[in-house]
């Protein structure tokens, strides 16, 4: 599989496989198939894995820790720490203290069963506490050897910039699809300008853009997209026409509209990396296709014209979780 490189030196698969849902928000999850899918991404050369301590919460590290032992020389392994969330999923708060990084940090090593992250993200900013005094923390992490590369998500340039002076910032992750485009505006000139490469979470719209998805009687009830401003309401039907001419455009070119959305995400430069996420094989062999799309100028015009910025109705996320980005 083709490799890219993130900052100043974290080679990785030009895509990697997101692990939450496997463990949340996307309806019931089946671990054995989740572990299988997660063998087939490796045999595939997808070994760039993502999870978070708050997926689950903490059941998506012990998942992944189980599907990658005995395989973990061949695994960029990446986790993240700032929800703090209790053991019954209960939410804690944005946690950036410095010695709640040293804690979480270790308590990731141990559900991992791992001696070393690769890459650990602070995910939300903790706006109580200054950026410099959390990166600080994680600086140490990295000398200790218990932590390689740094990365940083959700953050305001400011804050990005302020991080990176602490400690090289490898990779910042940000939602980066057709329908989520805000990192554009500023955030990306400001990676782009301190070599920081982008790790793309929600490639596919959070399912919308596979085509798969086409009322919302289609999510269970314990699928947060029931209450999504974007699969909600008038919003839905705006936003499933729009899939409609991904569809016809992706059908044009011999591809399933999943392939199209990743190969766009894939084609907006060499420093960037779609981790889409999947809990089964099936999803991951077609997502795995992406790679093969080549987007001619004439395509990605094409993509633009039906799919232009702006065009997505409702924001990406409900007031109280954007209240925790660009921070």
């Amino acid at each position: 599989m083709e490799q890219r490189t993130l900052g100043q030196g974290l080679a990785v698969p030009a895509l990697g496989l997101g692990c939450m849902g496997m463990s949340q928000s996307y309806g019931p999850g089946d671990d054995e198939e989740s572990v299988a899918t997660i063998h087939r991404a490796l045999d595939l050369g997808m070994t760039f894995l993502d999870s978070a301590d708050m997926y689950g919460p903490f059941t998506n590290e012990r998942l992944v820790g189980r599907a990658i032992a005995g395989r973990r020389d061949e695994v960029v392994l990446a986790t993240k720490f700032g929800n703090q969330r209790r053991e019954d999923g209960s939410f804690v708060g944005i946690n950036g203290r410095p010695d709640y990084v040293r804690r979480a940090c270790d308590a990731s090593l141990e559900r991992l069963g791992v001696d070393h992250i690769d890459l650990y993200y602070q995910h939300r900013v903790d706006p109580t506490v200054p950026v410099e005094d959390t990166w600080g923390a994680m600086a140490e992490l990295v000398a200790a050897g218990k932590v390689r590369h740094l990365g940083i998500s959700e953050a305001a340039p400011a804050t990005v910039r302020r991080a990176h002076a602490v400690h090289p910032v490898s990779a910042g992750q940000y939602e980066w699809s057709l329908f989520s485009r805000d990192l554009e505006d500023e955030v990306l000139a400001t990676l782009r300008e301190l070599g920081i490469g982008v790790v793309a979470y929600s490639p596919l719209g959070r399912g919308f853009l596979s085509g798969r998805i086409t009322s919302p009687d289609d999510f269970g009830e314990d699928d947060f997209r029931r209450n999504h401003p974007r699969f909600t309401g008038e919003n839905f039907d705006r936003n499933l026409e729009l899939v409609g001419r991904v569809r016809e455009l992706a059908a044009a070119k011999g591809v399933s509209s999943s392939q199209l959305a990743i190969a766009w995400v894939l084609a907006q430069g060499g420093d960037v990396v779609p981790i889409p996420g999947t809990k089964r094989r099936q999803y991951l062999e077609e997502n795995v296709g992406a790679l093969e799309v080549e987007l001619t100028p004439e395509d990605l015009a094409a993509i633009e014209e039906v799919t232009p910025r702006g065009s997505v109705a409702g924001p990406r996320y409900g007031p109280e979780h954007l209240a925790r980005v660009n921070v």
